[in-house]
């Protein structure tokens, strides 16, 4: 396996500077540092996520630690869950501990949502991450969350639909396109793969693939580039296989996209490395049918960071070093990544940040539903591939949204147009500076 990650430094303190964290963050604080109630009774958490293997996870951790008990609450992932954590922080009633995706990272903390860490975890980070990811979750020498997984891009493929169709498995976009006229041609009914609309964390991703990089920072400015023309290239190439209805476009993670995929009529998707564990519950019956592999590229092997986690601690918790202790058993300690993989009605198959602890994790996964292909190794090995130089911007969700609901409607290009616009005034009306 890979053991260090060389590739995708997100926030450079010119990025910091230019979000104004420490003039915002500083004046919006966060909680205390007690460890263990008063009173002598465990200290409670509450602990908000959407990932696999939370449940049992909690389990564990509440039966190994008497001065410390976790409640878990499940919420749904993508916009509507960063709404309800934004909300619950308004309103005084965030839970403790909550799951942060790396590209929500600096919007979080530059509207005050989260918790310094420094103090509680900033050595945890340096010692125990890759200084790539690292980057992810500090800025301006300040710790804001400790990263959990890494999320490489992967493509995921039945392996007896495509010897049934000849389809060999696509190394490029042109081969990909090959395929999918292939497939159509052969069964009007099926298709090589889905690309939702309603899913602007993959449309971000596939264009970092590709060389894009939707925010950059001038001096103290920032600069958005949500429709250059790497993403523009991607975005045109996804409407045409859309409107020549080479692929479909499923909601992500709707029932029919389940469908599809289960029933045959979709061959392959698009993934990460994450996505192995979520197919052993949602496909339980195609176990030993599927592979992955690399993503096809525009010809040169090339990655997205598709996702990626970290945890942090939300403004109003009354338990900061409580919550970290439970952060850090979490993403650094074996039992805790042992545990996140021993659900097995929802098993994860995240790619530790940690580098320590892939091999725990590779070694308790169950490899059989891939038909014993060892994902951890080859997800491992797309780390170093993920393109550098992408970086977050301070409006990320409002960008998202923005591009989900006007591709929804007129498609990806129109979507990124709107994603940019939206980056635009979002900057300016948070009062940050805007290059011009």
């Amino acid at each position: 396996m890979t053991r260090t990650s060389r590739s995708f430094r997100t926030a450079s303190l010119a990025a910091v500077t230019a979000l104004g964290l420490l003039a915002t963050v500083t004046a919006c604080g966060g909680g205390d540092s007690s460890g263990a109630a008063s009173d002598g009774k465990p200290v409670t958490l509450t602990y908000w996520t959407w990932t696999l293997g939370a449940k049992s996870t909690v389990e564990a951790f509440n039966r190994t630690h008497k001065d410390i008990q976790v409640k878990f609450a499940e919420i749904p992932s993508g916009t509507e869950g960063y709404s309800k954590l934004a909300n619950a922080v308004k309103a005084g009633n965030a839970p403790d501990v909550a799951t942060i995706e790396y590209q929500m990272v600096p919007e979080f903390a530059s509207q005050g949502n989260l918790i310094d860490l420094t103090k509680y975890a900033g050595e945890t980070v340096k010692s125990k991450f890759p200084e790539s990811v690292q980057s992810l979750v500090t800025f301006g020498g300040k710790t804001w969350t400790v990263p959990y997984d890494v999320a490489p891009q992967l493509y995921y493929y039945r392996t007896d639909l495509f010897k049934k169709y000849g389809i060999e498995v696509p190394k490029t976009w042109d081969e990909f396109k090959t395929a999918a006229e292939k497939v159509k041609k052969q069964d009007k009914n099926v298709r090589l793969a889905s690309m939702p609309k309603s899913d602007p964390a993959l449309l971000a991703a596939l264009s970092w693939q590709a060389g894009g990089k939707w925010f950059a920072t001038e001096g103290d400015a920032w600069k958005p580039g949500v429709n250059d023309a790497a993403t523009q290239k991607v975005a045109a190439y996804w409407d045409g296989l859309v409107n020549d209805d080479l692929v479909q476009s499923y909601a992500g993670w709707s029932p029919e996209e389940t469908k599809a995929r289960t029933s045959g009529k979709t061959l392959s998707f698009l993934g990460a490395s994450w996505s192995a564990g979520g197919m052993k519950t949602s496909m339980p019956d195609l176990a030993g049918k599927w592979a992955a592999a690399p993503m096809p590229n525009w010809g040169t092997a090339a990655s997205g960071n598709y996702g990626g986690t970290s945890y942090g601690v939300l403004k109003g918790s009354d338990h900061a070093e409580a919550a970290t202790e439970f952060i850090t058993w979490l993403t650094t300690k074996k039992a805790g990544v042992e545990a996140r993989l021993a659900d097995l009605e929802s098993p994860s198959s995240a790619l530790p940040a940690n580098p320590e602890m892939r091999e725990v994790a590779a070694a308790k996964f169950d490899t059989a539903y891939l038909n014993g292909q060892d994902v951890y190794a080859l997800a491992s090995q797309q780390v170093d591939t993920i393109v550098p130089g992408w970086t977050w911007g301070p409006n990320q969700m409002d960008v998202y949204t923005a591009v989900q609901d006007t591709a929804a409607k007129s498609g990806f290009v129109a979507g990124v147009d709107a994603g940019q616009q939206k980056a635009e005034s979002g900057i300016e009306d948070r009062g940050l500076k805007l290059a011009k």
